[in-house]
């Protein structure tokens, strides 16, 4: 049985992965967090992760958690039957300075 933290960690890094199309040069994204529940062969992931802005929310969530999903399964060999995502902040992709009103 692999243990809930390195299942944690496989999902953080999948979801840092699904997300490098999605950024630009200029966005500061902080690193995905993300939490699991291992058992019966299954895993059950939470994530917590900015995302860039202007995006398709729904979309790129939808991806995402695709993404996540299939990575994890695939390296793990357990079944994924949720991923949750909590979206902490949105990330200008030129940055916060250029958005300000002098």
């Amino acid at each position: 049985m692999i243990p809930e933290k390195v299942v944690a960690r496989i999902a953080a890094r999948a979801a840092k992965e699904a997300l490098a199309g999605h950024t630009d040069a200029h966005a500061e994204l902080t690193a995905p967090r993300a939490s699991a529940t291992v058992g019966g062969g299954s895993a059950r992931l939470g994530l917590s992760m900015d995302l860039p802005y202007p995006t398709d929310l729904a979309e790129t969530s939808r991806q995402v958690q695709q993404y996540v999903s299939e990575r994890v399964a695939d390296l793990t060999g357990m079944r994924v039957t949720e991923v949750t995502l909590a979206i902490e902040r949105l990330v200008p992709a030129d940055g916060l300075d250029h958005r300000r009103v002098q």
